[in-house]
């Protein structure tokens, strides 16, 4: 499933399109995602003006002049494709792919939404597995919507600090990693980029979350947010079918230091360890036990 580098990376390819842009019409080819689509759904997006697009954890928030949010997830196969005649102000091929002779998009078994903007753009949103959805939700009572209401911190930003993850994991005994995957803890981490950074900061998975110390939480944090804003930087990670907006790959996974490396050398200089593979809630966890125990 595409974790929230991936997601942000997406958010930032489908902007410049969406953003400012009218929904001229929406076209529906089957009546469900992981859900069913909501009543009128076409209907109440066609006319619409983009007033921004968001992120909240790993879900896209599209905001909307009726004063309702269109909520997008990727699911785990999700991808969304913009088909553009021209792209002024932008630069082509970064997160565009150019429309075909028709002006449209080419068809898909697996392609179930289109956007039709008034500019004349389309965004396409395919799934193979339909796993994802979309929704609609009041924006005035958007935090208290099922989906948002019981989520976390942002990890981005500067709001994630040592002094905040004390206080999350204040007389915890639940292991670092699940306190980390904890979704009302922290917003959007998933297992690839927590196992990124208890690497970074030299921490167990296994330890108890409540056990940690002022510095240690501090070297988490920043651990965290680098790990996340490189792997934004490099365009996400390519695992799976994630893609780009406009088709290109994610370059992060080259730069992993643990996640799927079991057996190999543990990068941290003058550790000597390797980097094993065991089996945590379900997950699988890598780490370094000489540098992390």
């Amino acid at each position: 499933m595409p974790e929230l580098p991936e997601v942000e990376t997406v958010r930032r390819g489908l902007e410049p399109v969406m953003a400012g842009a009218t929904i001229a019409a929406v076209e529906l080819r089957r009546p469900d995602l992981r859900f069913p689509f909501p009543e009128d759904f076409a209907a109440r997006l066609a006319g619409r003006r983009v007033l921004g697009l968001g992120r909240r954890a790993k879900y896209l928030l599209a905001d909307l002049s009726s004063g309702e949010t269109l909520v997008m997830h990727l699911g785990m196969t999700g991808r969304f494709t913009i088909h553009a005649p021209d792209a002024p102000g932008h630069t082509p091929g970064v997160f565009y792919r150019q429309a075909t002779a028709a002006g449209a998009a080419a068809a898909s078994p697996h392609d179930h939404v289109l956007l039709h903007f008034a500019g004349g753009a389309t965004i396409v949103y395919s799934d193979a597995r339909r796993f994802g959805f979309m929704t609609l939700a009041p924006r005035a009572a958007l935090a208290e919507h099922p989906l948002f209401r019981r989520l976390g911190v942002e990890p981005l930003g500067d709001e994630l600090d040592g002094a905040l993850l004390l206080r999350l994991f204040a007389g915890r005994s639940a292991p670092l990693k699940a306190a980390l995957l904890d979704q009302r803890l922290i917003a959007g981490l998933g297992n690839i980029y927590v196992n990124e950074a208890l690497h970074r900061a030299g921490l167990s998975p296994f330890r108890k979350a409540g056990t940690l110390d002022a510095g240690e939480a501090e070297r988490l944090a920043a651990a965290i947010r680098a790990v996340l804003a490189e792997a934004v930087a490099a365009g996400g990670s390519t695992l799976s079918d994630f893609r780009h907006a406009d088709g290109a790959l994610g370059y992060f996974q080259h730069s992993f230091r643990v996640y799927d490396r079991a057996g190999a050398p543990c990068p941290t200089p003058g550790c000597g360890g390797a980097i094993r593979r065991d089996a945590q809630s379900g997950r699988s966890t890598f780490w370094c036990a000489a540098c992390q125990g």
